[in-house]
């Protein structure tokens, strides 16, 4: 799946009070440190690796979590 179609994806889920947090996916996407799922992730898993992303402020370790849960074969 392309970047720019995970993104619409995770754009529809991450509310607009929560921007800053959408801000710090599509930024870490563009220096490579989140990756796209190697396969297709369902609207619920995807739904879910948000909701825990959206529990706290976008950090390093929040977005290293939320690296692993879209790729588990990522170095974060």
């Amino acid at each position: 799946m392309p970047i720019s179609a995970l993104l619409a994806r995770i754009r529809r889920l991450v509310p607009n009070t929560n921007a800053r947090h959408y801000d710090e996916i599509v930024r870490n996407f563009g220096v490579g440190a989140l990756r796209p799922p190697p396969t297709p992730m369902s609207d619920g898993e995807l739904a879910r690796a948000i909701a825990e992303f959206l529990k706290d402020a976008p950090t390093t370790e929040s977005v290293a979590a939320l690296g692993r849960r879209l790729d588990p074969t990522s170095p974060l």
